[in-house]
């Protein structure tokens, strides 16, 4: 497994993280022995990098998490991030004071059963505070020696420059995939500049970019799922054509869709690092050979020649999904 350093003087991790939100049943069914499985199989593949937060399960991926070490003894072989600021209260879905964010990351230190957490980032912005404010919040949990570096998640690149004048932003988390591009538009700039790594969750698409996507009807049993945009009708039958199209490209190159997936995303910048989940040992093995698979230019124009720049069909979030995420383009 490659390593890359995450944030301008963090540690060296594997090249791909593992996303924790699929130790909850958000994608289907998960079990306390199945995650159990992933997390050996993480160590056994050489993923070094863990990513969860607060709101995966109301605790409960921190948790399977801090089990797992409990069980496991010894110093952690991962670098944690998680993350904090997504609330149980309808009426404030977010919150960013400085005294919920310090509960919660006690709270988030207690189920993880650690001391201190490497990477902690605002889930979502609150934009009842400024993000110097929530950066300053965020610093103090750095000096206190609970946290050793911050992020923020889908935040936009004029935020991004304004918390790091405040202090170094290690990481900054946001969908990015061939299916979502929209980084492109500064994120991923900015993020090189100032030395922050650039976290892709959703690497593969929410199954679209694999050798097994979600059918129409699968879709439908899902809570997320059935209510977003690319997996309702017509979007998600134009967007199943368009995978079947990148799977027979795959096959063509020898690899599972998910691995070209995977090496296209590492492919377009050092400071990139994919954090997949899933419920399957076969296919997280499937995603860490992404990053074996060194992608020549003229490969790297076939897969965008057959997934060219805006193929996906449908918002990648409803209206109800967008609260939060910064939209900068």
């Amino acid at each position: 497994m490659q390593k890359r350093q995450l944030g301008q003087n963090g540690p060296m991790v594997s090249a791909i993280g593992y996303g924790a939100m699929s130790f909850t049943n958000f994608y289907g069914p998960a079990t306390q022995e199945g995650s159990m499985r992933i997390l050996d199989a993480c160590v056994d593949l050489g993923i070094t990098h863990i990513d969860t937060a607060n709101a995966y399960g109301m605790g409960k991926s921190e948790t399977i998490i801090g089990d797992w070490l409990k069980k496991r003894g010894g110093s952690s072989p991962f670098t944690i991030a998680t993350k904090g600021a997504i609330t149980r209260d309808p009426d404030q879905r977010l919150n960013n004071d400085s005294a919920h964010l310090q509960e919660a990351l006690d709270a988030s230190l207690s189920r993880l059963g650690v001391e201190e957490i490497d990477l902690y980032y605002v889930h979502r912005r609150d934009t009842r505070f400024e993000i110097e404010e929530v950066t300053e919040t965020l610093a103090s949990f750095v000096k206190a020696g609970k946290v050793k570096a911050i992020g923020f998640s889908e935040i936009a690149p004029s935020s991004l420059r304004r918390a790091h004048a405040v202090h170094p932003i290690a990481a900054v988390q946001s969908e990015y995939s061939l299916s979502v591009r929209s980084p492109e538009l500064g994120l991923l700039q900015t993020c090189k500049e100032i030395g922050a790594s650039l976290v892709a969750f959703s690497p593969v698409g929410r199954a679209l970019l694999t050798d097994r996507p979600h059918s129409a009807e699968t879709a439908q049993t899902f809570d997320w799922m059935k209510n977003n945009p690319r997996f309702q009708e017509p979007n998600i039958s134009a967007n199943l054509a368009y995978n079947a199209k990148f799977c027979a490209l795959a096959a063509d190159m020898g690899y599972p869709a998910a691995s070209v997936a995977i090496a296209w995303l590492l492919h377009q910048g050092l400071h990139i690092h994919p954090i997949p989940g899933t419920r399957s040992v076969d296919h997280l093995k499937e995603v860490a050979w992404g990053a074996e698979i060194g992608l020549s230019a003229e490969e790297i124009a076939r897969i965008e020649t057959v997934l060219p720049v805006g193929w996906a069909h449908g918002d990648r979030y409803s209206v109800g999904q967008w609260a939060g995420p910064e939209r900068y383009c």
